[in-house]
């Protein structure tokens, strides 16, 4: 799991800003940026943010402009919400297969071609990606191509809580001039001059569960991109562990999902899964509590709640007992852990 991103993936989002006139200087702020990321040569300059750093930045980019694409589509006349409500419309879906033809199904219906999701299934490998209109222009690629594709990528992934393995990724553009890094984003072969931008993967991935839930799905849209950008999609870490901690989630306002409901969820006796995430090393209450850490840093770092607000989003109505199990997870009390978060 990696919690940081390269700081040249919110330059699209920052020139769109600048490109309706905004000032997203208060924006790095708060997200504790000091540095301009659309000028490398900028004082403190890093090529790296943390996964949190760049969500903040989403999240109050998304407000400002009503847009909840991700950036993912390539034109203009994207409405706002409809990621959110393309979400809400697949959600229900039994597998992965009937989640992803729903989805291409829904940009199709309401945006122009530019913006439509193409799925193509055969017995062998599924294709998803984008359709390419004008070939006439095969520019080099670059980050914004790459972060398409890599957030549908992670999306599909998170539906079914676990990595998807790729066998290689298509780009219609020209060779960048690094692209090695792009491999080692996709963890798999990628080709350049292509006629579409395209993933492939295995057709069984097609018939995965998805393990998500409108309850889930809400927690997932008011932090994204986060989940998307910490999750491990590396096809090693493809393991029932991973797909219990997507199934747990990070909102535990409401309480949590009860093992049973996640051996249901899964079609498992309860010993068995117990058996199984022993043999991976780790307890159902091992993966709540590494759970509940993780989203308390995240609350911890949203500088509008109190830490007494922070321990009733983690479900704690004693905030005492907050420190105290902030404490055992982290070894600072989470005073001292947000005091950190300032100096970084």
């Amino acid at each position: 799991m990696s919690d940081s991103v390269p700081t040249r993936f919110m330059n699209t989002l920052l020139r769109m800003v600048n490109a309706r006139g905004y000032d997203f200087s208060a924006m790095l702020a708060e997200a504790g940026i000091e540095f301009n990321p659309l000028d490398e040569h900028s004082p403190g300059y890093r090529s790296e943010i943390t996964a949190m750093q760049y969500s903040q930045v989403y999240q109050q980019v998304l407000r400002l402009l009503q847009d909840e694409t991700f950036g993912v589509t390539g034109s203009e006349l994207v409405a706002p919400g409809a990621f959110r409500m393309m979400c809400y419309c697949i959600i229900s879906c039994d597998n992965l297969g009937q989640a992803i033809q729903r989805a291409s199904e829904f940009y199709r219906t309401f945006f122009d071609e530019r913006s439509q999701l193409y799925a193509n299934f055969s017995q062998v490998h599924a294709r998803v990606g984008y359709r390419t209109i004008d070939r006439r222009e095969r520019p080099q690629v670059g980050p914004a191509d790459a972060y398409g594709l890599q957030v549908w990528h992670r999306f599909f992934g998170w539906l079914c809580g676990r990595p998807i393995k790729l066998h290689r990724v298509d780009f219609t553009g020209e060779p960048p001039a690094n692209p090695d890094k792009y491999e080692e984003l996709f963890y798999c072969p990628v080709y350049y001059g292509q006629p579409n931008d395209l993933l492939y993967f295995d057709s069984e991935c097609l018939a995965w569960p998805v393990v998500h839930t409108q309850h889930s799905l809400r927690e997932f849209l008011r932090t994204a991109p986060y989940q998307m950008l910490i999750m491990d999609s590396h096809p090693g870490s493809d393991n029932l562990s991973a797909q219990v901690r997507a199934m747990i989630g990070h909102d535990f306002s409401a309480g949590f999902p009860s093992f049973e409901m996640i051996c249901s969820a899964l079609a498992m006796s309860a010993p068995t899964l117990r058996r199984r995430l022993k043999r991976e090393g780790t307890t159902f209450q091992q993966l709540k509590d590494d759970a509940r850490c993780e989203a308390a840093k995240l609350c911890l770092n949203r500088h509008d709640l109190s830490i007494n607000e922070v321990a009733l989003e983690m479900g704690f109505t004693d905030p005492s007992a907050f420190h105290r199990s902030f404490k055992k997870w982290t070894g600072q009390t989470p005073g001292q852990f947000r005091a950190t978060l300032k100096r970084d």
